[in-house]
């Protein structure tokens, strides 16, 4: 693997998901592949499990960790070609991409959405800016648009948990007090589908997302009809790609309870998550919860690309 931003990066996904299973049982079998190299980690918003689990899979594999809150740390960077800096930006994008390149073997980048400019958004300006003039491959650690370090730590919790070969899984919307992208919705949409046949979706009308992720999922927009018999409920919100970064609070109703889970069903999410407004506590501290495990799966996700990256750049 040469880099990791979408799924087309990914060579075989069902090798990586093995890897990083494979991982898990011994995550300092190859402590020697980083040694002598760095990996800057830049992120341009918060986090806790994106930042500790990939700090924890790099030194794992023995690189050195540089770590950057780009809003709060350092210079506010200009990415339009032919922009006169007269203004808020002191940095361009094409000199710092390249002086980042020059202190790390690997730089992973986590950017956020607008929610204000689908064009932008979704033509990741960001992080195909960085791609653009680095000279260091790239990781994301969420786009605009895209989780996919989440969606392998997902995978890897439903391969160690499921029953049958092809379960039922379904990722619902779910209410939320604020507009969130859609990232880990299209993600999980597309890296699900992309490994099992039977994904589903479900969300109130005008919450369709894009559907150059969906295409491999069947979609609901009744609740009910969607969770009967499903073997993993995913529940994540998100705003509107129809009406771009619109939310709404007409559907609280869609909140997940023990009541909408069959008996043995598994309950997943990205974490954070607000208790009682996107799954119960009662949902949440019983034993169909996956949601920690699945946080423990993001270091392993995120080791088994940083391995690959590092064994194709030898």
């Amino acid at each position: 693997m040469k880099q990791l931003i979408d799924l087309t990066d990914i060579p075989n996904l069902n090798d990586l998901v093995a890897l990083a299973r494979q991982i898990k049982q011994n995550p300092l079998q190859n402590k020697h592949l980083g040694e002598g190299k760095t990996i800057g980690l830049l992120f341009f918003n918060a986090s806790l499990r994106t930042r500790l689990s990939t700090q924890k899979a790099a030194q794992n594999l023995g690189l050195n960790c540089m770590v950057m809150n780009l809003n709060t740390e350092g210079w506010q960077i200009e990415f339009e070609d032919g922009a006169v800096m007269n203004q808020g930006t002191q940095e361009h994008i094409k000199e710092a991409a390249q002086v980042v390149s020059q202190y790390c073997d690997i730089i992973g980048l986590r950017t956020f959405a607008t929610l204000s400019d689908k064009e932008a958004d979704y033509a990741e300006t960001v992080i195909q800016k960085f791609k653009q003039y680095a000279t260091s491959p790239i990781v994301s650690l969420e786009s605009a648009t895209l989780h996919p370090l989440q969606s392998i730590a997902d995978l890897i919790t439903i391969e160690e948990q499921k029953t049958i070969e092809q379960p039922k899984i379904v990722l619902t919307w779910a209410p939320h007090p604020r507009a969130l992208p859609q990232a880990v919705g299209n993600s999980f949409a597309a890296f699900a589908g992309e490994f099992y046949e039977n994904v589903s979706i479900c969300n109130p009308k005008g919450f369709d997302l894009a559907p150059e992720f969906t295409k491999n999922a069947k979609v609901y927009h009744n609740q009910e009809e969607a969770l009967k018999d499903a073997d993993f409920v995913y529940a994540k919100n998100w705003s509107s790609y129809e009406n771009y970064g619109a939310t709404t609070d007409a559907h609280n109703d869609w909140t997940i309870t023990q009541e909408k889970l069959k008996p043995g069903a598994k309950f997943m999410h990205c974490l954070p998550i607000r208790r009682n407004v996107i799954a119960t506590d009662a949902v949440l501290d019983s034993s169909a919860s996956l949601v920690i495990e699945q946080a423990n799966n993001r270091t392993f996700s995120a080791q088994a690309v940083l391995q690959s990256i590092l064994n194709e750049n030898k």
